[in-house]
């Protein structure tokens, strides 16, 4: 039976068909082509799916932590009149925040070194996103400080938890290209914070919170589905892997000595040097055994971790001083309109986004190349670039002129936290990495809790609030990032003698 004449009278058209084949399929839209293209380089560039989704949690959960931040910025004036609160009670609310996970962090430190990882990091999003959903809530301001207090417990677990477990899944040779993966995620999360949420603040601010609780959820269920690295870093992930090893029920002193962690390559590279290692400092006992207060002052006995904790402590002192008063400094350095400073802003991320991809990759190439001393060189040269570049940036007051320069500033304040955060690992036992990164936590909360009080009163009360009192007080600012820079550099003169320490202990 011929359908077609049927067929073109309900106005349907047929084309006839060849036997044997087959109509073609559509052809994938571009976007969705791109997208897949997109995803499959990221993988590559991870080194596999299994790294891949590793990286990406963990950069998401930093992510989060940047974009609360950036969203209580974004929303100060929809809350001032919601709230009927000052300025000085919006650094109030970040103030606290600091404070309580800065003191929080330390036990967090001890849980990472001590319970399962996954668990403690997991539960603690959740009780972070139940947080800001309960920020949405509020209707007073001493409602909303209860509840910046537990966003503050719930975010000190990341430091920790994440630092002991990159250092288990992930080679030594290749941990500072990872930490810049990572830590690119808390550069993304504070752009999230001011574009998207700080919009949506304009609107309700209660929905901003709502809206960051959303991912938070979906994260947590990301971490707690991820299993147990395998404490010593026993168990790496293979490049290409697409699963994450499983922990063994054993524990780390039953396993054989041919299956202990593979060697670190700065230890390595020091053995090589022949670099000899302070007998004195050797650990001898049991990292898991020690009290929190033994392994404090065993942790602070390391001279380069020291300078790298100050250093850290500096640079995001600094860093946080620009977050919280760069706006209006570069309304009042340049006389630029919002649109025009947004732009601006926007260069400047990009500029640390480059900086925080590059300071991590270009320490790990150093080191391979058997200077032992590459991270933290990077790391040294990038805080001293950045420290160098304010200066004439701060000095003009032409937009344009001090472009260039701000664009450096921003790189050299990124490229430096990879670098440093992989060779921290490389002079500390594996058994104390969550109890190192919490005291390290612990100290650069503070700076970054004491830098809207430090910023704001000096620009008030030394300089008296005239018209050029910010650009004076980031100037003055600058002493503590220079500091920064001079700790780093005296790190490569202890450096190796502590990675050589640190390989004798294991």
């Amino acid at each position: 039976m011929n359908v077609a004449p049927i067929a073109n009278t309900v106005g349907v058209t047929t084309t006839p068909q060849v036997r044997g084949t087959e109509p073609d399929p559509p052809k994938p839209r571009v976007a969705a082509r791109v997208a897949r293209a997109g995803s499959r380089r990221l993988v590559k560039a991870f080194g596999g799916p299994a790294r891949a989704r590793v990286v990406l949690v963990f950069g998401g959960v930093l992510a989060l932590a940047s974009a609360d931040t950036a969203t209580v910025g974004a929303s100060a004036t929809p809350l001032r009149h919601a709230l009927h609160i000052s300025n000085a009670d919006l650094g109030l609310l970040v103030a606290v925040n600091c404070v309580v996970a800065a003191i929080a962090s330390v036990p967090f430190g001890v849980f990472a070194d001590r319970l399962r990882r996954t668990q403690t990091l997991g539960w603690s999003i959740v009780l972070w996103g139940a947080s800001m959903v309960w920020s949405a809530t509020v209707s007073t301001f001493g409602m909303l400080i209860i509840t910046r207090l537990a966003l503050g417990v719930a975010t000190a677990s990341a430091g920790p938890v994440i630092a002991s477990m990159l250092g288990d899944w992930f080679p030594s040779a290749e941990r500072g290209r990872i930490y810049s993966y990572v830590l690119t995620g808390e550069l993304l999360g504070g752009g999230v914070g001011f574009a998207i949420t700080g919009d949506v603040s304009a609107l309700s601010w209660r929905a901003s919170f709502v809206l960051l609780a959303i991912p938070a959820f979906f994260l947590a269920r990301q971490v707690l589905r991820l299993p147990e690295p395998v404490r010593g870093g026993r168990g790496p992930i293979p490049l290409g892997a697409n699963e994450i090893p499983e922990a063994p029920t054993v524990e780390p002193r039953d396993v054989p000595a041919t299956e202990q962690e593979p060697e670190n390559v700065a230890h390595r590279v020091s053995r090589k040097k022949g670099v000899r290692p302070n007998t004195g400092a050797i650990l001898t006992v049991d990292p898991q055994h020690m009290g929190l207060w033994a392994a404090t002052r065993y942790i602070l006995s390391i001279r380069t971790n020291v300078f790298m904790i100050v250093a850290s402590a500096c640079a995001y002192f600094y860093l946080t001083g620009v977050q919280t008063f760069g706006a209006e400094l570069v309304h009042q350095q340049y006389g630029i309109s919002q649109a025009v400073a947004n732009l601006l802003i926007l260069v400047l991320g990009l500029g640390a986004v480059l900086g925080v991809l590059l300071g991590g990759r270009i320490g790990d190439g150093l080191l391979r190349r058997h200077f032992l001393n590459g991270r933290v060189f990077v790391a040294a040269v990038a805080s001293a670039g950045a420290a160098a570049a304010f200066v004439p940036a701060l000095l003009t007051h032409h937009a344009m002129s001090a472009l260039p320069y701000l664009v450096l500033a921003a790189f050299g304040l990124s490229a430096q936290n990879p670098p440093v955060s992989a060779a921290r690992l490389d002079i500390m036992p594996p058994a104390l990495w969550g109890r190192a990164e919490g005291i390290r936590t612990f100290l650069r909360t503070a700076a970054q809790a004491l830098a809207p009080v430090a910023f704001g009163a000096m620009s008030d009360t030394v300089f008296g609030n005239h018209h050029d009192s910010l650009q004076r007080t980031f100037l003055v600012m600058l002493v503590p990032l220079g500091v920064s820079a001079l700790l780093l550099f005296r790190a490569m003169g202890s450096y190796p003698r502590d990675v050589a320490t640190a390989a004798a202990a294991q």
